[in-house]
């Protein structure tokens, strides 16, 4: 199984996830525009796409979703609040929705899915686990570490999570207080430090394979957000390996 981030931060998010014949996209944050010159960097084109799963309905997720669908009526797995929201912003009739439920499993071709809760400041929000040859775990906009985060990512081979912001330079940056006190909430991002203890958290139980995602471009950089949660993979007597960049404020780190 593999996953491409087209794009990853407070400005999109867009991912590719690959499995034999199965292409699927995680959110449409980005423009059509983007996303096709993505696709085809991949060798794909947007009627190659199996579907396209909503994590929930801010517009950094989903701003390119509507022209996306004018134009390839790709079937949209979205949780029924997420539908609605949608709805109330003027999402028409042309977007083929795919009601789905936490915890109960789906299939996009080959590819078993199952979302699980996130807890943001969303009209719902969800991370999701694909079961192939492999278990690959997302799970971005997320207030804070629960046990159902934990169990949904649980045994991933691999596990793309948020370290959205390093904690100092949010407090001490220039964001208004209420948009501050919004990021490091429960609802509101994961920090360097707890993305450390989620990852912590998922390689005692046999994740191998970690991507950092949703990096703040004011609060947080590469190398921050790197080093704090290697500092803490090491502390498991784990041997880091740094893969390339992957995409637009993304690091990968492979424990091994």
């Amino acid at each position: 199984m593999q996953i491409t981030t087209l794009a990853s931060g407070s400005t999109g998010n867009c991912a590719l996830i690959r499995e034999g014949e199965t292409r699927i996209l995680i959110d449409a944050g980005i423009s059509c525009k983007r996303i096709k010159e993505g696709l085809r960097q991949e060798g794909l084109e947007p009627q190659d796409l199996d579907g396209v799963l909503i994590t929930h309905e801010h517009s950094d997720h989903l701003s390119g979703l509507r022209v996306l669908e004018k134009h390839y009526q790709l079937p949209v797995f979205a949780t029924l609040p997420v539908i609605h929201a949608l709805e109330a912003m003027g999402a028409d009739c042309i977007i083929p929705f795919h009601e789905i439920e936490t915890g109960t499993v789906f299939s996009v071709n080959d590819v078993q899915v199952r979302a699980f809760h996130v807890p943001h400041d969303a009209a719902d929000c969800v991370g999701y686990r694909f079961t192939g040859e492999h278990v690959l775990g997302y799970a971005t906009d997320t207030g804070c570490i629960t046990e159902e985060i934990i169990e949904g990512l649980s045994g991933a081979d691999i596990a793309l999570i948020e370290a959205n912001h390093d904690i100092q330079m949010l407090r001490t940056g220039g964001y208004p207080y209420y948009l501050k006190k919004r990021i490091l909430s429960d609802h509101g991002h994961l920090s360097n430090e707890s993305s450390a203890e989620l990852a912590g958290i998922l390689h005692q139980q046999g994740t191998c394979h970690f991507i950092l995602g949703h990096l703040s471009r004011n609060n947080n950089t590469v190398q921050l957000a790197h080093d704090t949660v290697a500092q803490t993979l090491s502390g498991t007597g784990a041997t880091l390996q740094t893969a390339p960049m992957l995409g637009n404020l993304t690091v990968s780190t492979e424990v091994i």
